[in-house]
């Protein structure tokens, strides 16, 4: 799966993108108790997208790394879609030589 092919209604999300950005880390208070989240800026050739990160995930990743998300869902939050890998999806590191270089997917993709 691409990004362009995201819409708000995609479910079990299986997708490589690589991390653009990241904002700071923040402590967030859930139903489930204290947590970590932080919003990255992710893509692939033919987009960007934001990814919801929690907790040991934020440990995982660093800008210009390249990630698979598995069984992931896109939600709606402040109008934008978001890439989230939720509780019963994985996110993991991925070598990838041929995978777009971090500056190649910002200048196709300028501010989105």
């Amino acid at each position: 799966m691409k990004v362009q092919e995201l819409n708000s209604a995609s479910r079990s999300v299986n997708i490589r993108i690589r991390i653009l950005t990241l904002e700071p880390v923040r402590d967030v208070q859930t139903r489930y108790g204290k947590a970590r989240v932080t919003t990255a800026q992710a893509g692939d050739e033919t987009g960007t997208i934001k990814l919801s990160l929690w907790n040991d995930d934020i440990d995982k990743v660093d800008e210009g790394v390249i990630v698979e998300v598995e069984n992931g869902f896109i939600k709606t939050f402040r109008g934008e879609m978001e890439l989230s890998a939720g509780r019963y999806g994985t996110i993991a590191l991925v070598d990838d030589p041929e995978f777009p270089s971090k500056e190649d997917i910002l200048s196709k993709h300028p501010g989105e």
